[in-house]
């Protein structure tokens, strides 16, 4: 499949279940591709990402439901922690402040930099996901949930959430999306 075509079939699945189209260690083989494959800046890979399933999703979401006290409505993580499991995506803070350290100029740089590389890498996770025909949807409980979830999956401190994904089967296909009008957003010149 080209990027292209993958990002077309790429949506926001709301809708997933716990039952795959393809094993979990196919997901996981993927991001460690896509992982290895996507680059940074300064090739200084600070992208991290944990892959959580099984009993440890549904204790995730439950974790997450109650770090917000109900604020956030039940029916809303139940449709996350009914996925097959979550990718959570972080950079290194130790990596990035190596880096500044080491070429100082651009110190300011790298902790945007670590956010593009994971721009980057939940994108192309996405993508990859979708051409395993799962589906996805990206979530951004952090940094509310950023204690609590390090301390549930045993995750570095020096580890700094950026997303959410969780991932499943598709259970329902989303409305089909409205074409824009791109050259309010796509400027070229000659």
């Amino acid at each position: 499949m080209n990027i292209i075509n993958s990002l077309k079939k790429r949506r926001t699945y709301y809708n997933i279940k716990k039952e795959m189209p393809v094993s979990i260690e196919n997901v996981i083989e993927m991001v460690e591709e896509i992982t290895e494959l996507v680059p940074d800046a300064f090739n200084m890979k600070s992208s991290r990402v944990v892959i959580v399933h099984g009993e440890m999703q549904n204790k995730l979401w439950d974790k997450v439901y109650d770090v917000f006290g109900g604020k956030v409505p039940r029916e809303k993580i139940d449709s996350f922690k009914a996925g097959a499991g979550t990718i959570l995506y972080f950079y290194d803070k130790k990596v990035v402040k190596s880096l500044q350290n080491q070429y100082p100029a651009y110190a300011d740089n790298f902790p945007v930099w670590a956010n593009h590389a994971s721009a980057m890498l939940q994108i192309a996770v996405w993508s990859g996901l979708r051409e395993l025909e799962v589906g996805a949807s990206l979530q951004h409980y952090n940094p509310v949930i950023d204690k609590a979830v390090k301390e549930l999956l045993n995750i570095p401190e020096e580890y700094v959430l950026i997303a959410e994904m969780p991932f499943g089967a598709i259970g329902e296909e989303p409305a089909q999306k409205e074409k824009e009008d791109i050259t309010k957003r796509v400027i070229a010149i000659s």
